[in-house]
């Protein structure tokens, strides 16, 4: 067993080169590799590493910055050098190694980042696990921000990654460290706050500074490589999300077999907050994917499923779970399955298990006035009406499905009637 706990603090050594360069026809982008200077807490030596490893130990990996060349194809000018972001961290900016950074410890921030450059008028936060966010949410404070998305999946968050959009004090270093997060990266450190961080020897603790003018990254397109497994390769654009304010939605409407269908109740400006806060984080989450949020914090998140009815089942399910295990931790000081456990061993009662179920079904889950976002459209009704049960208020999807005029009819049968709004493009990320 020490053996195997070993291989995930072992640093691989890679065999990837120094600089490496793609052509594009006449374009030539030249990267380079990023490295950083380590000292080895056993030896003290000091020594150049790259990555620890990619996914998975015994996985070489390499980390590369753009460093020059500009691509413009067609009319598509793709983001340019010396823009970087994860990719051009130095020593500086990582205050803290912890056990050296890996492939998904990087890709999980970049994630975050990719949900925060469209939240960045107000204090947001995301935990990200496996690139998807087990917590999203915006606040009046970057503290509050993070308490509301850690308190959103406090089980998914443990381990995970925190990204943040604002400076971090004493204060929320302390709240923060008290959890066992693998990264935190922020746009900036209060004095004594990275002290306090460093009680946790193995986080990450990463400064990107660019974090300030992340919206500007919202417009920029790169160049999205995708692998096969016979050695070939795809390329792709980048996507852009155009749904920038709530003004970008689209009515819900369609005609079919020459009739007109339209959604009967528009959103309130509280669900249009909501809407369009769900839509962006969406950004950020693997496809297929049903999300539900509610006072710009999510509530259920449901990723990666083959089958869209069937992923917002599971986010509803993710949402109940969740709401009993943050209302046992509140009432009774640990988590439901421990209290569970305990009860199976006859040392608590089942009576305390059995309100806390009953209270978060008469809860819902907290999905009692939710936002539904779903990253394509529905193909049925059955979806949508999944969260029409657990009292969802609000639906946000691309639209564009030959059942649209049943998702329509769905919404204005609910009683009372649920809003809907189109995006007139999909969020896949895959």
């Amino acid at each position: 067993m020490s053996d195997l706990k070993k291989a995930y603090h072992t640093i691989q050594d890679d065999h990837f080169p120094a600089e490496m360069t793609i052509s594009f026809g006449p374009h030539r982008l030249v990267y380079r590799k990023r490295v950083w200077r380590l000292r080895d807490e056993d030896t003290g030596e000091v020594a150049e590493k790259g990555l620890r490893y990619g996914e998975n130990p015994g996985q070489e990996a390499a980390l590369y910055e753009l460093v020059n060349g500009n691509l413009v194809l067609g009319d598509c000018r793709f983001i340019e050098p010396g823009r970087g972001l994860v990719s051009s961290l130095s020593e500086d900016q990582l205050h803290q190694f912890g056990k050296h950074p890996s492939k998904i410890n990087l890709t999980d921030i970049d994630s975050g980042l990719n949900i925060l450059k469209y939240l960045a008028d107000r204090p947001a936060a995301v935990v990200m696990k496996h690139n998807n966010p087990s917590g999203a949410a915006c606040g009046q404070t970057i503290g509050e921000a993070f308490e509301k998305a850690y308190g959103a999946d406090r089980l998914a968050a443990m381990g995970g990654c925190v990204v943040l959009n604002g400076t971090v004090d004493r204060d929320m270093a302390g709240r923060i460290s008290e959890r066992y997060f693998e990264v935190i990266a922020a746009p900036g450190y209060e004095p004594g706050a990275v002290d306090v961080l460093k009680s946790r020897k193995n986080l990450r603790i990463v400064e990107i500074r660019a974090l300030a003018e992340l919206q500007a990254y919202a417009a920029e397109r790169f160049v999205d490589f995708k692998s096969l497994q016979d050695g070939g390769m795809i390329v792709q654009q980048s996507p852009l999300n155009r749904i920038r304010s709530v003004s970008d939605f689209l009515p819900a409407t369609v005609r079919k077999k020459g009739v007109d269908y339209r959604i009967r109740r528009p959103p309130t400006e509280e669900e249009l907050r909501d809407l369009l806060f769900g839509w962006q984080v969406e950004q950020g989450v693997t496809s297929n994917s049903v999300i539900y949020v509610k006072g710009l914090a999510t509530v259920g998140v449901g990723t990666g499923e083959q089958d869209r009815v069937g992923v917002a089942k599971i986010a509803r399910d993710k949402a109940y779970e969740k709401y009993a295990d943050g209302l046992c931790y509140r009432r009774f000081g640990l988590p439901l399955y421990q209290l569970e456990l305990a009860v199976s061993r006859g040392e608590r009662h089942a009576e305390e298990v059995d309100s806390i179920r009953t209270e978060a079904r008469a809860a819902r889950g907290d999905l009692i006035g939710s936002a539904m976002i779903s990253d394509g459209f529905f193909p049925f009704r059955d979806g949508v009406d999944v969260g029409i049960r657990e009292g969802v208020t609000s639906v946000c999807q691309p639209g564009g499905s030959i059942n649209d005029h049943e998702v329509i009819e769905a919404c204005n049968e609910a009683s009372p009637p649920v809003a809907m709004v189109f995006t007139g493009q999909r969020a896949f990320r895959h």
